[in-house]
C-alpha cells in the first residue's frame, strides 16, 4: 500500500527556509534552485503533525495510554535509541508529478527560466506593524514576504518502514485532520490550510478517523 499526504492551501502561505533575499523579501519560501518550483520540506510536516499528536494525546488523558505505542510507531521518542526511532518518514510535499515534469522540460529547452515558475507560483506579501499608541505603521516595520498561493497543492509521500496498524493510521488520520494552519504568521491569519490522508490513491482521511473515534469513544465507555 503506497500512503501520502495532500496539503491544500485555503489562504497563502509562507512557509520559510529561515533567511530573505536582499532587495528583494525578508521571507523567502523553500523553492528547488534550478526549476523554481516551491516544496515544503518533510520535518516541517511532521513538526506539525507531532504538535496535533501531542494535543489530541493530552485530551484524552486517562484514555491516552493505548495510543501512545502508536504515536511512537509514527513519530519515535525524542532521545530515543534505533530500535525506537519513528517507522513513519514523510518526504517533501511538492507539486503535482505531471507539472514538474512540463516545467522541467521548459527549462531544459530553455523557453522558461526558474525565477519565472517562482514568480508564477508564488506572490509577495507586504506588511507592517501598527504603533497602537499612534495608530500608525511603525516606523521601518514593512516586511516582505514571499508567499505560495491560495488553491495551491502539494503532495508528501509517507513511507513506512513497517506495516502501520489500524491504530496507527487512526491516529495518523486524527492529527492529520486537526493541522489547520502552518508557516509563518499562521497566528495571525495566514497558512489555512487542509490536510489530507491517501491512501493508494484514494483519500482515507475519514474512514481511518471515523476508526479512532470509535475506539476512543468505546474506551470512554
Amino acid at each position: 500500500m503506497s500512503y501520502s499526504l495532500q496539503l491544500c492551501l485555503l489562504s497563502d502561505a509562507t512557509f520559510g527556509r529561515g533567511e530573505g533575499v536582499a532587495g528583494l523579501v525578508d521571507a523567502e519560501i523553500e523553492y528547488d534552485v534550478p526549476t523554481g518550483l516551491p516544496f515544503v520540506r518533510g520535518r516541517t510536516l511532521k513538526g506539525l503533525l507531532v504538535e496535533e499528536c501531542s494535543n489530541i494525546l493530552f485530551s484524552l488523558d486517562g484514555q491516552a495510554h493505548g495510543w501512545h505505542e502508536a504515536a511512537r510507531f509514527l513519530f519515535g521518542q525524542p532521545g530515543s535509541t534505533l530500535d525506537d526511532q519513528a517507522m513513519l518518514h514523510i518526504g517533501p510535499a511538492i507539486l503535482p508529478d505531471d507539472l514538474r515534469r512540463a516545467v522541467k522540460a521548459e527549462i531544459e529547452a530553455k523557453q522558461l527560466t526558474a525565477d519565472q515558475v517562482l514568480n508564477a507560483l508564488t506572490g509577495i506579501r507586504r506588511q507592517t506593524a501598527i504603533d497602537e499608541g499612534r495608530g500608525a505603521p511603525r516606523e521601518g516595520s514593512l516586511r516582505a514576504m514571499r508567499v505560495l498561493l491560495t488553491g495551491t497543492r502539494l503532495n508528501a509521500a509517507l513511507d513506512f518502514r513497517e506495516p502501520p496498524s489500524p491504530e496507527a493510521t487512526a491516529l495518523l488520520a486524527a492529527c492529520t485532520s486537526s493541522v489547520r494552519r502552518a508557516g509563518l504568521g499562521r497566528n495571525r491569519g495566514s497558512g489555512r490550510l487542509k490536510l489530507t490522508l491517501w491512501q493508494d490513491g484514494q483519500e482515507v482521511t475519514a474512514t481511518h478517523l471515523a476508526h479512532f473515534r470509535q475506539q476512543v469513544q468505546g474506551g470512554a465507555s
